[in-house]
């Protein structure tokens, strides 16, 4: 968590503007879309967001990530809100995919691969409600999906020695686009703090 503190403390305070019609820095698409017809969406919480994007950016199928806050009550939170842990809100990734080249299976075997999703509100050294693990989805399917996949995954985590699972699997509130700085910021500062990393238990 402090080499998490430390790196945004560190931030060009002049790269703290809004998203407007800015473009992903690797996909040089403007972030809000407009998205190719048939384009779904899914939001996922695995800890600390920049570590999340990166890994789904690197998915083949995936249009757009960004990466923002939802979950909570407040309206257009700044990250310092949300640390202040007063807003509920989660630190998540909004993924834009073509579900023609990618499932919403393959991506919620990412998800749950790529954290440790028994740690209630924290992942690893990152701790906090705005590091919880979390699933929020657009479609009926997916959440039942979301669910589905959740119960076999328990199963073998507890037969790896792991707790229960503290994923809240809900559907989607509002995503608010997190600071330009926060975009893509693995892409442009590449050995800048990743947080995440799996059980070793595969689904």
């Amino acid at each position: 968590m402090f080499s998490l503190l430390r790196e945004r403390r560190k931030l060009d305070i002049g790269s703290f503007g809004s998203v407007q019609d800015n473009k992903h820095v690797l996909f040089d698409k403007p972030l809000k879309g407009p998205f190719p017809s048939g384009t779904k969406k899914i939001m996922l919480g695995m800890g600390c967001f920049w570590g999340v994007e990166k890994l789904f950016w690197n998915m083949n199928g995936v249009e757009m990530t960004a990466v923002g806050y939802s979950g909570g009550q407040t309206p257009n939170p700044t990250y310092q809100d949300v640390c202040s842990l007063a807003t509920g809100h989660n630190e998540v990734v909004l993924v834009h995919y073509n579900p023609d080249l990618l499932s919403v299976d393959s991506i919620l075997k990412a998800f749950w691969q790529g954290h440790n999703p028994t740690q209630g509100m924290r992942q690893g050294n990152d701790i906090g409600s705005q590091y919880r693990s979390g699933i929020y989805t657009y479609f009926e399917k997916d959440y039942e999906l979301a669910n589905n996949t959740k119960r076999l995954f328990e199963t073998r985590l507890k037969l790896a020695g792991f707790g229960k699972i503290t994923t809240e699997i809900l559907p989607a509130k509002e995503f608010y686009y997190a600071e330009l700085y926060h975009q893509q910021y693995l892409a442009k500062n590449p050995n800048g703090y990743c947080g995440i990393g799996g059980t070793g238990v595969c689904l």
